[in-house]
Order: C-alpha cells, then sequence, then structure tokens
C-alpha cells in the first residue's frame, strides 16, 4: 500500500477539520492576522480540508470581553475566511456568554458555513439562543461538551441528546485536558450511540498524554464521524491531533482519504512549524493530562503555588481531586491545603 497516495480500500476515514487558525492561535497569543488568516486558509482549502475553524481561539467576541486580544477583529477574520476557502466549508468558534447573537448574524453576512458552540457538559442549555440563532441563519452547528470527561457517559449522553434536540447537527466528545483514554472515549460514544444510534459525533483531542493520535484513530475505527487536526498539532497546552501523523497512521490502518500526504506535510513544515515554540515534554502539560485538568486554569493555580511555595504540579493534582470542571478560589485554597499537609506528612514519615 503507498503510504502517501490516497488508499483503495474502501474503509472511510473520518471527515478532518482543521483548526491550526482557531486552537493553534492560543499557540501565538492570537496573534494571527486577516493576511495570515487568508493565507493558510486558502493553502488548506487548497490541500482538500472540508471543514476549516478560523478566529480566536476562545471564539466569536472573545476580542471584545478583553479574552486576549487578537491581531484582527472577528469581521476581518470572517472576511479573509470568505475570500480564501471556496472549496469548502468555514466555520468559528463561540461560547455563550462571551458570543452573541449579534456575532453570528454578522458571520452570516459573510457566508459562514458552519458555527461550533462550546459550553460545559452540564450547561448545554446555555447555548440554546446561538444554536436556534445559527440555525436560522442557514448555518451547520455542532456542540462541543468541553471537559466531557467530567461527566459520566450517561450523563454526557443525555445532554447531548438535548443538544441534538435544539439543532444541532454534530456533538463532540471533547478532552480538553488530553487525558482520556481510548477506552474511555469508547464509553462515551457508546452512551451517545445507545440513546442516539444515528447521532454525528465528533472528537477534539488534545496531547497532553500523547495520546492524540491514538485517540483520534480509535474514533476512526469507531466510525466517528469528524476528527479535529491542526497543522504541526498547533493548539491550546500540549496542542491537538498533529494532522501529518495522524494522516499517516490512517494510511498505515488502510483507511481512504483524498489528501496527498506529501503535500499536506509540506504545508504543515512552510506553515506552521516556525510557529512552534515548545521544544520537549512540558512537564506541567503532562501533569494536567495525568489530573485531568483544564490549562486554562493555570495562571490562577499558579499563583497560588508560587505565594505558597508548592510545585505547581502537585497543587494541579490536589486541586482535581476536589474537582476537574471548576478552580474558584475557594477549591484553590482548599487544595492548597491539602498539599502543604500532604508535604508535611511526607517529610514527616521521613
Amino acid at each position: 500500500m503507498d503510504p502517501v497516495k490516497p488508499t483503495q480500500t474502501t474503509r472511510k476515514s473520518p471527515t478532518i477539520l482543521d483548526t491550526t487558525l482557531r486552537d493553534g492561535s492560543y499557540v501565538i497569543d492570537f496573534q494571527f492576522s486577516k493576511q495570515d488568516t487568508y493565507n493558510i486558509a486558502k493553502r488548506l482549502d487548497d490541500l482538500g480540508f472540508e471543514l476549516i475553524e478560523i478566529g480566536h481561539g476562545t471564539g466569536l467576541g472573545s476580542s471584545e470581553k478583553n479574552l486576549g486580544k487578537a491581531a484582527a477583529t472577528d469581521e476581518d477574520y470572517m472576511v479573509a475566511g470568505a475570500e480564501a476557502i471556496v472549496k469548502g466549508k468555514w466555520g468559528m468558534f463561540c461560547i455563550p456568554g462571551i458570543a452573541e447573537v449579534r456575532h453570528l448574524e454578522m458571520a452570516a453576512s459573510h457566508g459562514m458555513d458552519f458555527v461550533r458552540v462550546g459550553t460545559e457538559v452540564s450547561g448545554v442549555d446555555s447555548g440554546k439562543q446561538l444554536i436556534e440563532a445559527a440555525r436560522k441563519l442557514g448555518m451547520t452547528v455542532y456542540c462541543n461538551l468541553m471537559k466531557s470527561y467530567v461527566a459520566t457517559p450517561e450523563y454526557f449522553a443525555k445532554q447531548a441528546s438535548e443538544c441534538l434536540k435544539m439543532g444541532a447537527e454534530a456533538v463532540y466528545i471533547v478532552d480538553s485536558a488530553g487525558g482520556m483514554l481510548p477506552h474511555e472515549i469508547q464509553g462515551y460514544i457508546d452512551a451517545l450511540r445507545s440513546v442516539q444510534p444515528d447521532a454525528k459525533i465528533g472528537f477534539h483531542g488534545h496531547n497532553n498524554l500523547g495520546l492524540a493520535v491514538a485517540n483520534s484513530l480509535h474514533c476512526a475505527q469507531q466510525g466517528v464521524d469528524i476528527v479535529d487536526t491542526s497543522l504541526q498539532g498547533l493548539g491550546r497546552s500540549a496542542g491537538n491531533t498533529p494532522i501529518s501523523q495522524y494522516l499517516s497512521v490512517l494510511s498505515r490502518y488502510g483507511f481512504a482519504t483524498h489528501f496527498d500526504l506529501i503535500d499536506i506535510m509540506k504545508a504543515s513544515e512552510d506553515l506552521a512549524r516556525p510557529l512552534v515554540r515548545n521544544i520537549g515534554v512540558d512537564t506541567i502539560d503532562v501533569t494536567s493530562g495525568l489530573a485531568q485538568f483544564h490549562s486554562g486554569f493555570l495562571g490562577r493555580v499558579q499563583k497560588a503555588a508560587d505565594s505558597h511555595g508548592i510545585d505547581v504540579r502537585r497543587l494541579i493534582i490536589e486541586l482535581c481531586k476536589l474537582d476537574r470542571e471548576k478552580a474558584d478560589q475557594q477549591l484553590i485554597d482548599t487544595a492548597v491545603s491539602n498539599a502543604m499537609h500532604s508535604s508535611s506528612s511526607k517529610a514527616l514519615s521521613n
């Protein structure tokens, strides 16, 4: 079997959603310019990506809410995406409370094809207004159930079903901390299919434990419909599933894809490798995967660790023993106390 040219098997691969320009924007502090977005999006479109996500990492409205000032406005990104992407479809991310219906209306005026609505598993009702508005505007809607692992598979399936009732056309299992194992992902797939046999399922994985490719392969083997990747694995924390590795593994397993792997590799080297900052393994990222800790909480946890002279890795683990979904000050204070007690007990035992 030729590992470069598309295979001739009938084993169908998932649709690939490229999130280089959205999740990858975290790596450069959201500094993709309008021209960067046009250049990269056009190259991705020429390479044959069917779904291309652009814009601020945290989604629509984020710059306005001072959640990291992007190099361009939401509308700048929309204009660039609309001009660059002519064969595939383009979309953006949004979180209720940050994004508003007016952002979707603006996106619709530029012809945006899809939107991903991100909510906590327990908070899917907060996405109803945006889901319904996007559907009325003619967009395809995907729901990302962020930090999926904090919920049982059964509760996840219940909440995912609610998203589908609201009008979502696919629901994502989201490994926000990059700590899920293939058999755990299988539990969520099985639970959702047991109540929604025809539901379209997506997977968004992070690579904190080095399992993003393995987890994405497992999803392909289980017939998951959409899998997210990025050039060089660019993304928040330890990054996403690297497209070059993922396509190589799919090829080895006999999945048919329409991509030319060498062209993908060249684009990855040209466009994304110069942006890669971390060399080696970041052990805070590994700890985050181990404990299933969302990197968005790292700033306040690091501050607490520094002020109390605690190794932040130990504090992350103690915090996640208490709660993996949130990190308010009360939880952090309790985790600090537990970490200090644990250190004292260890010192006495020695």
